[in-house]
């Protein structure tokens, strides 16, 4: 076992004809945050989606706990052990908050442990316990992101991918909610894939940066190095 979760080799996927992404290599060790950084465009939502089946690769092999499942449906790489969270959250505003989180379970027939992991979820969040009867279209921007992620927790999951989990937050829940996936992987062993503009947050929290230019790995080193990199933060992230 290399101790790596995720292994990604040779990815290339785009959409109608155009590549986006172009012989990614990427390790996602366990236990870890890896941050995905770059600039808009620079194909990292489309790293995230295709990871998790939501675009077919092209080329490339995509292995979660050394099972490939680069290509497979969605469904059964939510099996195998991924969840994501899309940029905006992907809550269903029209359902509870109970009801929401009870989607995160639906496939698992361990209906004690998944009740467990909802309770857990409410340890987490206790505002979403006191929100738990309320439609998700009446939470705030904050809530409905802890919702999003909590609802990904209840199905237990090897490997969490985020895309943009501080999009449109103020600055005190952004910090809440990366403090949170930090103490989740340090206390409960959950390794994380990070899309994140905001790379100071991100690295904050990260183990490892990856800089994403253009559809191919620019640069991947330790999340220390990345804040202590002047003249490489300049070149690849602008500040």
């Amino acid at each position: 076992m290399t101790g790596h979760l995720l292994e990604v080799r040779g990815l290339t996927a785009g959409y109608a004809g155009a590549a986006v992404l172009h012989e990614v290599d990427l390790d996602v060790p366990s236990g870890t945050i890896v941050a995905v950084l770059g600039a808009n465009g620079a194909g990292k939502t489309t790293l995230l989606r295709t990871i998790s089946g939501l675009l077919k690769p092209r080329a490339g092999t995509v292995r979660l706990d050394g099972a490939e499942i680069g290509g497979l449906a969605v469904e059964k790489i939510v099996h195998a052990g991924l969840a994501h969270v899309p940029e905006g959250g992907g809550v269903i505003t029209e359902l509870t908050v109970a009801d929401n989180l009870r989607l995160g379970g639906l496939w698992r027939r361990d209906v004690a442990d998944t009740a467990a992991a909802t309770d857990e979820v409410f340890q987490l969040f206790p505002i979403l316990r006191d929100r738990r009867k309320m439609l998700g279209q009446q939470l705030s921007g904050g809530e409905r992101q802890m919702l999003a992620i909590g609802r990904a927790l209840v199905a237990r999951p090897k490997l969490l991918l985020l895309d943009e989990p501080s999009l449109g937050l103020a600055p005190r829940i952004t910090t809440q909610i990366m403090e949170l996936l930090r103490r989740l992987c340090d206390e409960h062993g959950l390794t994380v894939l990070l899309v994140e503009q905001n790379v100071r947050a991100a690295l904050a929290v990260a183990h490892h940066g990856v800089i994403l230019g253009l559809g191919r790995i620019a640069r991947t080193t330790t999340a220390s190095e990345l804040l202590g990199d002047d003249a490489l933060r300049h070149a690849y992230l602008g500040f």
